[in-house]
């Protein structure tokens, strides 16, 4: 999987705005968080570019959310993380910024 790295962090695509959350209701396509296309128009705020690249490379997938509300977070090379989501919202979680419980 391509991803994005700058300065040892990997851009990581996600949705912070409420209606349909970009990855956690496309979890089947884990590459939408990382893919460098998306990446470029993100940053770009090109938004009718990336609904066009979405619909060839990603002809499945469901895009209720509002593209021009994704955003990225940088995250460590290496470093696992999770994206939550409540009511469309995403966050990015990071596991060592966390309190974790260990059975």
């Amino acid at each position: 999987m391509k991803k994005v790295i700058r300065d040892g962090k990997v851009a990581v695509v996600y949705s912070p705005g409420y209606g349909a959350g970009w990855f956690t209701w496309n979890s089947d396509y884990p590459e939408i968080v990382f893919d460098p296309t998306i990446v470029e128009y993100v940053e770009k705020q090109e938004q009718e570019k990336l609904l066009a690249y979405m619909g060839i490379k990603y002809p499945d997938i469901y895009l209720g959310s509002n593209v021009s509300e994704l955003a990225i977070a940088w995250i460590e090379e290496g470093a696992y993380f999770r994206i939550d989501e409540y009511d469309g919202n995403e966050s990015v979680v990071i596991k060592d910024d966390e309190d974790w419980l260990i059975a």
